[in-house]
């Protein structure tokens, strides 16, 4: 998969795209990330890459026509590929939308800057907006760096293990279950004894309950959404555990 960056700002990114399982990936040429100044397509000797908005206000806004080149010097390196512009106007992004991007060939994510980016480039050059939360960063790179990495770890051999990505919190809209490791008695507390069994469809089952209780806990909102999803033996353990009702009543309010 081939990620392009647009950005004014292209040593933001160096070093953790050359990190963990993103630097792993790039060794591996399962994933090649190009990172283009758009300073370098300005015209004037300030390369100037910003004005004042048009009808005054606060801040300044991207000038469109370094944009547009930057933009057209990516297309011409590699196959045209889906635009997206990191702004807190985009959609939310999701695990889901996560999902969405891995199965494309060639990401561009435009850093937006500023005010945002001159309307013209918007709609004449995006094709999604994405913003990862309700908050404002100073620029999109960071919001890009987390696009690149989410997408990256769903890409097929990218991951040790194959499952990882698949049981992911959010893999479903439920929160994953508590983890444990080595040592089995931590400062007096010792590891539920159902993860020493052996027993892997009783793990299971407790591990499904536990990640429902900690999304009831944590993030009711999520349970809204998946309670229509549950399997009828998935349903029969809740009920079980008396979990069922509370997740049926707090569906219909």
């Amino acid at each position: 998969m081939i990620f392009d960056i647009l950005t004014i700002f292209p040593d933001l990114l160096e070093s953790p795209l050359n990190e963990a399982i993103i630097r792993r990936a790039r060794e591996a040429d399962q994933v090649h990330i190009e990172i283009t100044n758009i300073r370098d397509f300005a015209t004037d000797r300030h390369s100037m890459t910003d004005d004042r908005p048009f009808g005054g206000g606060e801040g300044m806004v991207m000038k469109p026509e370094p944009l547009s080149a930057a933009l057209a010097s990516v297309n011409q390196k590699n196959e045209s590929g889906r635009v997206v512009l990191l702004s807190p106007q985009g959609r939310q992004y999701t695990q889901e939308i996560a999902r969405e991007l891995s199965r494309e060939k060639h990401l561009i994510l435009v850093c937006g800057r500023y005010e945002g980016v001159d309307e013209r480039f918007r709609s004449a050059s995006v094709d999604d907006e994405l913003s990862i939360g309700d908050y404002i960063l100073t620029g999109g790179e960071l919001a890009a760096m987390v696009i690149i990495d989410s997408v990256t770890r769903l890409l097929p051999g990218v991951l040790g293990c194959a499952d990882s990505a698949k049981k992911d919190t959010f893999s479903r809209r439920l929160l994953k279950h508590p983890q444990y490791t080595r040592p089995r008695v931590f400062e007096g507390r010792e590891i539920p004894e159902i993860l020493l069994s052996g027993d892997h469809a009783k793990i299971e089952e407790y591990r499904f309950v536990e990640s429902v209780k900690r999304t009831l806990d944590r993030r009711p909102d999520l349970l809204r959404k998946e309670f229509g999803s549950f399997s009828r033996i998935e349903a029969k353990l809740l009920r079980k555990h008396q979990l069922y009702d509370i997740i049926k009543a707090l569906q219909e309010q």
